[in-house]
């Protein structure tokens, strides 16, 4: 069976989504940032200020290249899509990835201080800079786009499933 791989800008619900999801089809769960903040030791936000973007972003970029589990949903890191080789990696892999889309406006009002949550940000980038930029890496990659608002999750859960159902034969 194939994974399922969530992308999406932070704040979209990959995290709590993909544990719900797991649940409701029997599948393991991965989050690819705790992967990250078990093998370094550090939370993310630190991870960031002490290797600076480029190298955070490559450490993500083999980290996510690595898993190898099966019949998982993967929540990736929002800035996982910068390194779209390890995505398409784990598309080969047996993957199918997900954008969970939401409005600007939600991701502005479920977010908090960027740097404390673990954001890479360009220096001078504003929340909305990083929301266009990254909007269509994610479709570019995205096997499918499910286009979420701010309803409950498990009704959220399920719209995700739906679109992804016919995708794993």
């Amino acid at each position: 069976m194939k994974n399922i791989i969530l992308v999406g800008m932070p704040g979209s619900g990959k995290s709590t989504l993909g544990i719900i999801l797991a649940k409701k089809i029997l599948y393991g769960y991965i989050d690819s940032d705790s992967v990250i903040v078990a093998k370094e030791g550090k939370l993310l936000p630190e991870l960031i200020e002490e290797l600076g973007n480029d190298a955070f972003l490559e450490l993500e970029a083999q980290v996510n290249a690595s898993l190898t589990a099966k019949r998982c949903v993967i929540a990736t890191g929002g800035s996982a899509i910068y390194r779209g080789d390890a995505i398409e990696k784990m598309k080969k892999n047996g993957g199918i990835v997900v954008y969970l889309k939401i409005p600007y406006e939600e991701v502005e009002r479920r977010l908090g201080d960027l740097k404390k949550r673990g954001v890479v940000l360009k220096e001078g980038y504003t929340l909305r800079d990083l929301y266009n930029e990254r909007g269509p890496l994610y479709e570019k990659h995205a096997d499918c786009i499910v286009e979420l608002n701010n309803g409950p999750v498990e009704e959220s859960a399920e719209k995700i499933w739906k679109a992804v159902e016919p995708l794993l034969d």
